[in-house]
Parts: structure tokens; sequence; C-alpha cells
């Protein structure tokens, strides 16, 4: 049956609603930035470009890098334009725009996340990596999706247990990074620390960050800084990793999320130099995307 008008908006010209993409607009291979100027912080360094839009905080550039097709694209910030980005770029690769039906072939993409972010631990330092094994979505947005079968509820439990979780706030939800997509990301001669990143639905508040507003729970990033399950701790909060571990999944596609430590809010650090890491850990990712 086909998809409704209402359920799949296309501009007049056919492109998927708010990207403006059309199918022949993206690679397989596609990176996700969140400020629309480090698109071209990564394209900078592609041999060409053979297409680029802009509309909203949703910029793409698709071109070549070492003879290897890729797009970059940015999604803003935060779960809810993760839904928007990874829906819209399955429509393209795996729904017939014209006929509006479900290709009966469907196509994976690779996904990977160039972000930035704080370290929750004193062991992870400024101006180093980080790869999410997990992400843990706080923020709800999963929960409008079936992710039973995707998720990790023996770490969830743990985790609502030692936080003494709110049960006025959505529960936690776990999902693990594709770990066949993270192979091509080892490298002996470089340090990637991994650990849970909890995904957050906005910076001050939801992230323990005070300004004027009390806190309902003035406690939680204590309690989130000395989670441990197993081997796995929490290194770290953003906006927007479990969105994309979760819908990749959920899709049939693989994600890894990658983030420049620039922050450590465990011993109040900041980095000196925070474009250089940036720019190191997207020269790192380009390389081992076209190994």
């Amino acid at each position: 049956m086909p998809i409704k008008e209402s359920e799949l908006i296309l501009n007049p010209d056919g492109s998927v609603y708010h990207l403006n993409l059309k199918p022949e607009n993206i690679a397989q291979t596609i990176i996700f930035v969140g400020d629309p100027d480090r698109v071209s912080k990564i394209t900078e360094h592609f041999d060409s470009i053979e297409f680029s839009t802009h509309k909203r905080e949703f910029k793409t550039e698709t071109g070549l890098y070492k003879g290897k097709r890729l797009s970059v694209i940015s999604t803003g910030i935060g779960a809810d334009n993760i839904d928007i980005v990874i829906n819209e770029l399955d429509a393209l690769v795996n729904i017939n725009l014209e006929t509006r039906e479900i290709n009966n072939d469907l196509v994976s993409l690779d996904i990977v996340r160039i972000g930035t972010s704080g370290s929750l631990q004193s062991d992870i330092p400024v101006n180093s990596f980080l790869m999410s094994s997990h992400g843990m979505d706080i923020n709800g947005m999963l929960h409008a999706y079936q992710t039973e079968h995707i998720s990790h509820p023996d770490i969830e439990d743990a985790f609502v247990a030692h936080s003494d979780w709110d049960k006025n706030k959505s529960t936690p939800v776990i999902v693990e990074k594709s770990n066949e997509l993270a192979e091509k990301f080892k490298d002996e001669n470089v340090k990637l620390h991994q650990g849970i990143t909890v995904t957050a639905n906005g910076f001050y508040g939801p992230q323990g960050r005070v300004l004027r507003l009390p806190l309902r729970d003035s406690e939680l990033n204590n309690k989130i800084d000395s989670f441990k399950f197993n081997d796995f701790r929490i290194t770290n909060l953003e906006m927007e990793t479990s969105a994309i571990y979760g819908l990749s999944k959920l899709l049939g596609h693989r994600a890894v999320s990658l983030n420049a430590i620039i922050a450590n809010r465990a011993n109040g650090t900041f980095s000196e130099n925070p474009e250089k890491i940036v720019n190191s850990l997207i020269q790192f990712s380009l390389d081992k995307i076209t190994a």
C-alpha cells in the first residue's frame, strides 16, 4: 500500500521535505555533524564536491574523498532532529518516492557521527577521542518506536535502580553501536576510549547545568558518573547518539558515534585548542572510512 502524502511529505521538486534531497544526491556512507559550519570543515578535505544544498539547519554536501563517495550532513541539535534526518535518509534509499511503495531490496547506510563532547570520567582527558559503545536515551524519543528487540533491559534496569530513576520521566533505553562498522576504526596507534553515551533532551537542566532554575534531581549527574554495569560505564553526555543508534538499528543501517573530548566535567578542564582536536578527529575518521 502506498505511503500517504501526509506521512511522507515531498517538496514540489520531488525531494524529501526537510533535507531537500533526492536519492541521487546522497552516498551510501554518510557523516553526521551537528553544526552546518562543520560540513565544509570536512568537505574541504574532499577531492571534489558534486552536490550541495542547505535548508534550515540541514546542510548536505556530497563528493569524493580518496575515490570514495561520501555525504556530509548537518543534523542540528537534538534527538528530534535525528528522527527527521534518519527517517528521510531511509526514505531516499528504501522507498520509491514516485510510487510511495517500500522497495523490495533494502539498502543499508553507514552513518558516522563526528561530534564534540565533555567527558564525565577523570581518566578520559581533554583532546582525546571517544566512541560510544552504547547510546542511552533519557529523552524519550525512542519510546515512539518498538525498541524491545534492540535494547538492553539488563543495563537499563541496573541504571534505573542505581539512579532511583524518577517514575515521571521516560524510562531509559540503551542501544549498542554497530560493531561491524566500529571495526573500521580500530588503530593500534590511536587511543579510542569507549563507554555509554547518555543522550539528553536539552543542554542545561537535562544535563545537570544550573543557571536560575532548580533541578528535579540535583544528584543525577553524580549517579550517572558512578554507574557501572560489568565492564560498562557512562563516559559522556550529549544530545544525539542514542537516536542515531536506535533508529539506525531499527531501520537496518550501521552507525557509530565519535566524539572529540573538548572538556572534562569531572576535573573542570577545557581544551586549549578545541579546533585542533576536532580537525584531528575529522582526519582520523575520513582515513578510516576510506581505508
